[in-house]
């Protein structure tokens, strides 16, 4: 009796402690609720189902109202512990619980938090999964499929908020027991401008295409079949004057395509490729997006179409090119190869249009060429290389551009092989046509923003070329005469533009290459007071200077207080149009900003100069508000 009334004791004991310990863990922590909630998620996947019934009514109801509290981190700790509990014990949690969590569920979705969306929708799909109850759907269809609907015309939509949309209004079909015509004729219903929302962007189209798309392939063959066959009628039918449905049709054909093969439907391809005949440009467009992906879904059958029709209808060349680039940037992106016959006569077709007059050609034409060299590395690496020495100028600046499409943040197969040869392509910055030079600018701007390392190697040879892009060049300004009067134009601006650009961006990650002495005195200085286009990324680095190379500034301080000043002082004539006298504002603020960054330095003072441009304006009405207002941003 001894022992066990002891036991009793140390039992009484251990409970008492267990509770003080929770108070104290609670009075604690309470405040960081977000970080223990995992705790749940854990217990809920833990394979030795460990049995929650006793507190679970209770645990539901208090997440449910954490949805309600204004802690951002709290709400996602909680949907997604909520998620992980419903997986694990959805059969033991009533309707009305259900019922509860959807309501709120529904006031997280918007375009406002597109993360905390993608959670709530994401909780929306577990509670549909393998939910007998009609209750479930009906309240989801009630609550957050109009919240759905909103969303969608959003132009802000995108990345996993998307793609939780689409599997949405797929496991709504699935498990809901939601009419598929009648999501389907929502879905098309909110790409119609409204009264009260105004018209649909071009993005949402987009996403509800890509939503219909998915609809309709969790909806079954048949109802995809219809779909298809309903789209390609709105495109057959000529007495439709209406643009904005035969838009969404064609965006619609293009999505379903990519996912599922649509080799049954007879002629499909030849009723899209008619739409290249609209007179509405976004047609068009949409146009040749449809056409490129439906060969996704099936290239054996589609692919060799849109190569003899480049070869064959020169009328529609640009559209049908833009189809190419679409199969071959979704190949990129998922990784997948062409058939071996296609290969080949991709490359010769492209390299075939690198001399092209039209300058959309040719961005089209290098970046097919760069996205294909993703996928066929050792092929395409050598091939650009030897057009790096092509006579046609137009080739060189192409095969240069399509190594800037290749160039990709993540890493690739073709870092390896392209690393070697980076010198043939960037050295091309010599080269005596203006428009290569440009191209080898921006691919070498591209290299520093995505991978440096590359490029570090090369940088004391290729600065020096490099800042002589930056200087004005007489031999590329003509005059043209107009008639009654005479337009200057200036053939370098644009790689001077780029020049500067590509500066900037080698501050921000090659710093430990770049000496700033040599290169504020004389381009920075010249670029400070150059064109409007030409300014801007100069102030920019300017201010980046400033902050980290600081001595180098203050040296040569005296020298840029000139131009800052000319451009502050600058005035529009009386007879400038608004947009003129916009931009000069733009200008004035971005010198502003410059001059800010150059206040913050220690010794600035020691400029005279520079004090004297402080004082005018601080003294200035006009300047010394915005000036301020700078300041305090």
């Amino acid at each position: 009796m001894s022992v066990l009334l002891l036991m009793s004791i140390l039992i009484q004991e251990v409970k008492e402690c267990a509770i003080s310990c929770m108070g104290l863990v609670v009075s604690t922590f309470g405040d960081n609720l977000d970080v223990e909630l995992p705790a749940f998620a854990v217990i809920a996947v833990s394979p030795l189902k460990i049995d929650l019934s006793c507190v679970l009514e209770q645990v539901i109801a208090e997440l449910t109202a954490f949805l309600r509290k204004a802690n951002r981190p709290l709400r996602q700790a909680t949907l997604g512990t909520l998620n992980s509990l419903i997986v694990a014990y959805g059969d033991k949690i009533g309707s009305a619980a259900y019922e509860v969590i959807i309501v709120e569920l529904a006031t997280l979705i918007s375009d406002s938090d597109l993360h905390m969306t993608a959670l709530a929708l994401e909780l929306c799909c577990t509670l549909m999964a393998d939910r007998s109850s009609p209750v479930v759907g009906l309240a989801v269809r009630s609550k957050v499929l109009p919240q759905a609907l909103t969303l969608i015309r959003s132009s802000l939509l995108q990345g996993q908020a998307l793609l939780a949309l689409q599997n949405f209004f797929a496991s709504l079909v699935y498990s809901a027991n939601t009419s598929f015509d009648a999501l389907l004729d929502s879905l098309l219903l909110s790409a119609k401008p409204s009264p009260q929302l105004g018209g649909v962007a071009k993005q949402a189209l987009y996403s509800i295409a890509q939503c219909v798309a998915v609809l309709c392939l969790a909806a079954g063959d048949q109802q995809c079949s219809s779909t298809v066959k309903m789209l390609t009628e709105i495109l057959k039918d000529d007495s439709t004057t209406n643009s904005a449905k035969q838009h969404l049709a064609l965006l619609c054909l293009g999505e379903i395509g990519r996912r599922k093969d649509l080799g049954s439907h007879d002629h499909i391809e030849n009723i899209v490729i008619e739409s290249f005949q609209s007179p509405f440009e976004e047609i068009k467009s949409a146009a040749s997006y449809a056409l490129g992906n439906i060969a996704v879904g099936n290239l054996l059958k589609y692919l060799p179409f849109i190569l003899d029709q480049i070869d064959n209808q020169q009328k529609k060349q640009y559209l049908l090119l833009h189809s190419l680039k679409e199969v071959i940037v979704r190949q990129s992106v998922d990784k997948a190869e062409f058939p071996d016959s296609s290969v080949e006569k991709i490359l010769n077709l492209l390299f075939n249009y690198c001399e092209s007059e039209e300058e959309g050609v040719r961005n089209v034409v290098a970046e097919c060429l760069g996205k294909i060299a993703l996928i066929e590395p050792t092929k395409l690496v050598p091939a650009l290389k030897v057009r790096t020495t092509s006579p046609a100028a137009f080739t060189r600046a192409t095969v240069v551009i399509a190594v800037k499409y290749s160039i990709v943040e993540r890493p690739e197969r073709i870092d390896e092989i392209l690393y070697p040869e980076i010198a043939s392509f960037l050295m091309l910055i010599k080269d005596h046509d203006r428009h290569v030079r440009r191209a080898a600018v921006l691919v070498l701007s591209t290299f520093a923003h995505n991978k440096p390392n590359l490029i570090k190697g090369l940088l004391p040879e290729l600065l020096p070329l490099l800042y002589d892009q930056t200087v004005i060049k007489k031999e590329l300004i003509r005059t043209v005469d107009l008639g009654p009067f005479k337009h200057i134009v200036d053939d370098g601006l644009e790689l001077r533009k780029a020049a500067f650009e590509c500066v900037d961006t080698l501050l921000d990650s090659c710093l430990d290459q770049v000496n700033p002495s040599s290169f504020i005195v004389p381009h920075l200085r010249s670029g400070l007071d150059d064109h409007y286009d030409v300014k801007m990324p100069c102030h920019l680095i300017l201010s980046k200077l400033a902050d980290k190379c600081p001595s180098a500034v203050l040296a040569v301080l005296d020298s840029l207080v000139d131009p800052l000043q000319k451009t502050i002082n600058f005035k529009p004539k009386q007879d400038a149009v608004k947009q003129e006298v916009d931009r000069n504002e733009d200008m004035i603020r971005s010198a502003l900003r410059a001059i800010a960054s150059l206040h913050r330095i220690s010794g600035g003072d020691c400029s005279l100069k520079f004090k004297n441009l402080m004082n005018e304006i601080l003294k200035s009405p006009s300047l010394g508000d915005k000036y301020v207002s700078i300041r305090n941003e």
